[in-house]
């Protein structure tokens, strides 16, 4: 969808990335951590005062504290922190229990490890979890559950009663569990977001991911991080030194001195403010809007305008005819629904581009 979107110069409000500048004090860090020849390789863990100020934040955040020098390691973006989890947790043939729509770098990671994919479709009204489908789906043959939340496509975000079942399920079958929370810091709900690490039941058998790229909207960065009790991520540094081996040590280090200086909490405040101007804006339209509650993605119901075309055939029409990509919520699922009516928009962007995209949107 980008690239048909520079094809037919439209705004690009498909691919999850912000078009809008990286913090100048951020950018003014890295610089002078380079310029002062951190340059050299970082310890295969990451750079230690980075690991130590994010086991201070995660308390911070949610009261559980992970060791900086023996459950924390820096990775080169999200995605291979995902990586190296599977590679480190999944065996042949093991079952690896997926929602469905999915981040589409779960699967193709599962699959090149052995695994064997065990769908679990959320509900297509609200995206929520179904209980009962997802206690079928679990069974001693489950190695790992994988879960997005916030989630991407949708912003859903898991309830407590989620966490219980899923608890549940765990204490009876023992499987690992996978939370990727990279929308950690772009949580629209009152209470602020709710970490699966503060389950005392899972956190034993817990992996969490996280993204720099997604925090601070400099996705081009590719630097994440993830969290795992010790004997987990013992296992996970064994792959991981091989694969790997050491992330960008003046990111690492330009990272650290900016978070002294930066509230997190502030991320989530901006989002909101870019959600609700975007949502306003597309007020204009037909199309309607389905709640969002984290990352920086909100789905629109298009089926006032079109109800004749699939998403995808109208994700391409969009960017055609009025000049705006979306992503078509259908190539998020393993078998693609042919009902689902259903586009995912990015707000990350400047407000005159949403603007712009919302009254050429408003012409059809």
């Amino acid at each position: 969808m980008s690239a048909l979107a520079e094809k037919h110069k439209a705004i690009n409000l498909s691919q999850g990335f912000p078009d809008f500048p990286v913090d100048p004090k951020l950018i003014d860090c890295v610089v002078k951590a380079m310029r002062e020849g951190f340059n050299q390789y970082a310890p295969m863990p990451g750079w230690q005062p980075l690991r130590e100020k994010l086991s201070v934040k995660h308390h911070s955040d949610y009261a559980v504290r992970y060791n900086p020098e023996t459950e924390i390691t820096i990775t080169p973006g999200a995605t291979q922190a995902l990586q190296s989890v599977f590679a480190s947790t999944i065996r042949p043939n093991d079952e690896v229990v997926l929602f469905a729509p999915a981040y589409d770098s779960y699967a193709p990671m599962i699959k090149a490890c052995g695994g064997k994919i065990v769908w679990v479709e959320l509900s297509p009204s609200d995206f929520s979890v179904p209980h009962q489908k997802l206690t079928e789906a679990v069974s001693s043959k489950t190695r790992l559950i994988v879960l997005n939340n916030p989630h991407n496509p949708s912003g859903a975000v898991w309830k407590k009663e989620d966490v219980l079942l899923l608890e549940a399920l765990q204490q009876k079958f023992g499987f690992f569990v996978l939370a990727d929370e990279v929308y950690e810091k772009i949580c629209f709900l009152p209470k602020g977001f709710e970490s699966l690490t503060k389950s005392e039941i899972l956190r034993p058998s817990l992996f969490l991911v996280y993204s720099f790229g997604k925090t601070f909207h400099a996705t081009g960065w590719k630097l994440g991080y993830v969290l795992a009790p010790e004997n987990l991520m013992k296992e996970l540094r064994s792959y991981f030194q091989y694969a790997v081996f050491s992330v960008n040590t003046p990111m690492q280090k330009g990272i650290a001195d900016y978070l002294d200086s930066v509230d997190l909490n502030e991320v989530a405040k901006m989002y909101m403010e870019k959600q609700q101007f975007f949502e306003n804006e597309m007020k204009k339209t037909k199309l309607r809007p389905l709640p969002t509650y984290g990352s920086y993605f909100q789905l629109y119901d298009y089926s006032e305008i079109r109800n004749d075309i699939g998403d995808v055939e109208m994700a391409e029409w969009l960017t055609i005819s009025a000049g705006v990509a979306t992503i078509p919520v259908s190539v998020f699922y393993p078998n693609p629904p042919t009902h689902m009516r259903y586009l995912r928009f990015c707000f990350a962007k400047k407000n005159e581009n949403l603007s712009r995209a919302a009254l050429a949107l408003a012409e059809l």
